[in-house]
């Protein structure tokens, strides 16, 4: 129950808001209270966002419903013995800057989207994964049966942004100088020179790559993480935008041999690609049955507009409370019986602090593709299976009970509170 100074707080704040902001029925539905804080920025009014922190402040005081969670790193009001102190607000005015800053840079992905539907049918999942990479810089891992579009779909993304593309074909005899280089010996000069290999470009696309020996797959390690090469004496530096797109069937097991773990580690997200609808077999049938297809995919970006896009994302605000959740995450596929699941005989070990990293990255560039400044949970949380299920390495009786990591990550996603 409330006390005298109590209500009368909460009559003052009343009061305040009444002269920033009609107090109208329409006002005080979930919007307005922090349900969907896009609704307050729209309209451009920071009264309304004041009275969106007013709110939740004093929801959080007295355990009233509220489901806002900018409040705690934009927080406006402080309780004093005596009066309620107004304090900056300039988190809130960098978020409406960086959202009015992404709507204008995020518009040529969006393209980018729309150009490779040109070819593409029913592959938007991946899509939109092959453009949260290129957006934080992480790699991706595309697993699924022959015959998906899983190659078209890294060609289609590398002529819309016009830019370096190569394709790799992972064999078994494959050496790590067909790779990345290697230094050739010249009669005329009596000198070794370096000859660079394919992979010094934009774009790498790693075909099959579990069908290469663990050599091969370890002499892209480097490449991936520090976005350099090393031949011979020499290290070369990587152009940027520089991104890994590995695929691989999942089907055969004759002749291939299995990523180690160090490796798939270094993919920020693995995409399982599944079967087209009925729909969209029957779209694919009428686009592509026949002797020649020429698809003209024209360039909607540059280089240069992802590396500032990139800029960009890294200004993306990302509350405390969103921050907890995703550590909360991560920490759950380590320690599950911290938050009342009792998965610890089904997980092996579970992510490495590159899968927080790489979480609150992938948040961040979702916010982005949807031309919002900040970052809600559900960012989080669409991205966060993506992440883990390659990170989360189950033990021998979660298989005999036919348990896999997606399986885990799933349950985990169910059983950790959003905020």
């Amino acid at each position: 129950m409330l006390n005298r100074p109590a209500i009368g707080t909460l009559i003052a704040i009343q009061s305040a808001c009444q002269k920033f902001l009609p107090f109208s029925k329409q006002n005080r539905g979930g919007s307005a209270f922090g349900r969907d804080y896009q609704t307050v920025a729209r309209s451009g009014i920071r009264q309304e966002f004041l009275y969106l922190h007013l709110t939740n402040y004093y929801s959080n005081i007295f355990n009233l419903p509220n489901r806002g969670f900018l409040a705690k790193s934009t927080t406006l009001v402080r309780e004093e013995p005596n009066c309620i102190e107004m304090t900056s607000m300039s988190t809130q005015q960098q978020i409406e800057e960086t959202s009015e800053k992404i709507k204008l840079a995020s518009e040529p992905l969006r393209q980018i989207i729309g150009e490779v539907g040109r070819v593409l049918v029913g592959q938007d999942q991946l899509v939109h994964r092959m453009l949260i990479g290129l957006l934080t810089g992480g790699h991706l891992l595309i697993e699924g049966v022959p015959g998906l579009a899983k190659t078209t779909a890294v060609a289609s993304l590398a002529k819309a942004i016009n830019t370096g593309f190569q394709r790799l074909q992972f064999t078994p005899d494959l050496l790590p100088a067909d790779l990345i280089g290697t230094q050739v010996y010249r009669p005329q000069d009596q000198n070794f020179v370096v000859q660079k290999g394919p992979i010094f470009s934009n774009l790498i696309l790693a075909d099959e790559i579990n069908r290469a020996p663990a050599k091969v797959q370890s002499a892209l390690l480097e490449a991936m993480q520090e976005k350099q090469v090393t031949i011979g004496a020499e290290t070369f530096q990587l152009d940027s935008p520089f991104l890994v797109m590995a695929t691989q069937n999942p089907v055969e097991q004759e002749g291939t041999y299995p990523l180690p773990e160090a490796q798939m580690d270094r993919f920020m997200l693995k995409v399982v690609v599944s079967y087209p609808t009925r729909d969209e077999e029957l779209q694919i049938l009428r686009r592509m049955s026949k002797t020649s297809t020429n698809f003209d995919i024209q360039p909607v970006t540059t280089p240069e507009q992802i590396l500032a896009a990139r800029k960009l994302v890294d200004e993306i605000h990302v509350d405390e409370k969103v921050e907890g959740y995703i550590v909360d995450l991560v920490m759950a596929t380590r320690s599950p019986e911290s938050y009342g699941m009792n998965l610890s005989p089904m997980i092996q070990y579970g992510g490495s602090p590159r899968a927080t990293i790489n979480l609150a990255l992938a948040a961040r560039a979702n916010a982005f593709l949807a031309g919002r400044g900040y970052v809600t949970p559900s960012d989080v949380r669409e991205l966060a299976l993506d992440i883990l299920r390659h990170r989360v390495a189950v033990t021998y009786e979660a298989e005999a009970e036919e348990l896999s990591s997606e399986s885990i990550v799933t349950e985990i996603l169910d059983r950790v509170p959003m905020p």
